[in-house]
């Protein structure tokens, strides 16, 4: 059976706000679950969400 381990989570701060930046990224702001500024959240570690905050790294901040 395989070693199963916790899977990795991965805190994400909004540090910029997006008013300003295209639709798009502000939807991706949303959808991550980042309302305000300085709001950090905790997500599972998947594909997914590395493209999601490759879209807006210009405003986030990644913890591990």
């Amino acid at each position: 059976m395989a070693n199963q381990t916790e899977p990795k989570t991965l805190r994400v701060t909004l540090v910029k706000s997006p008013i300003g930046f295209p639709e798009p990224q502000k939807r991706t702001v949303k959808a991550l679950g980042l309302r305000r500024v300085h709001q950090t959240i905790e997500h599972e570690d998947t594909p997914a969400l590395r493209g999601m905050i490759t879209a807006v790294i210009h405003l986030v901040k990644i913890e591990e």
